[in-house]
């Protein structure tokens, strides 16, 4: 990845850290954004913070003006910013719940594609990967409006994967299963954390499907489910 400009968002989250990592271990330079994130929370000359509200479409474009004006291009896009919140039937899901599962899961990469794909496309190289879930696929009971923010984080994916194959640009989504993250150890205490996804693991998908060996993936649901499979 030397040479390669990657910009990770929620670059400092349970499995952006690691993200952001892999990337400055395979010699990329890095941008790494979040709401609240900052440059000595990385020890790498190649990490450059920046910090983004990306839930709005002049915040996140704001964001790839200012690493266009810095950098010049983009080259990597890696989308980890999510979150769950939820838990009751879709019949008792109240709309501030709703509307803040589509800002965090979808809205936020909506935005950030729009705004950061002219310059991806002008480069004539990119690489795309998010991070969705496996309840995009795979839904369950109380977890509504959660897994039907991921399935359109999908489908968003896919039709940037099939709008821009011409360009030389690629884009991918990843289907976790439970990230083992001090978060959901916290949320879910009794939980065999054994049979959990290792963000390790999923971080070096993200830098492989980034690379040049990924080329022939595009438009790609990767299921990453650990052992409960």
């Amino acid at each position: 990845m030397n040479g390669k400009i990657v910009l990770v968002t929620g670059a400092n989250g349970g499995l952006g850290t690691y993200v952001t990592k892999a990337f400055l271990e395979a010699g990329a330079t890095v941008v790494g954004t979040s709401r609240k994130i900052q440059q000595s929370e990385f020890n790498s000359p190649k990490f450059t913070a920046i910090a983004a509200e990306l839930s709005t479409s002049g915040g996140a474009q704001r964001l790839i003006d200012q690493i266009a004006s810095r950098f010049g291009n983009i080259d990597v896009l890696a989308h980890t910013v999510g979150g769950f919140a939820g838990g009751k039937p879709i019949a008792q899901t109240d709309d501030a719940t709703f509307q803040k599962m589509l800002d965090m899961n979808f809205t936020s990469a909506f935005y950030l594609l729009r705004a950061a794909l002219p310059a991806i496309r002008k480069a004539g190289y990119g690489r795309i990967v998010a991070i969705a879930s496996r309840a995009a696929v795979d839904p369950g009971p109380g977890v509504g409006a959660y897994s039907a923010s991921k399935a359109a984080l999908v489908s968003l994916l896919r039709t940037v994967a099939a709008e821009n194959k011409d360009a030389g640009i690629t884009a991918n989504v990843i289907l976790p299963g439970t990230i083992d993250t001090p978060a959901n150890r916290k949320a879910m205490p009794t939980a065999d954390v054994t049979k959990w996804v290792q963000p390790a693991n999923i971080a070096s998908l993200v830098v492989w499907l980034a690379s040049k060996a990924g080329v022939d993936f595009n438009g790609a649901v990767i299921p990453v489910y650990g052992k409960d499979a």
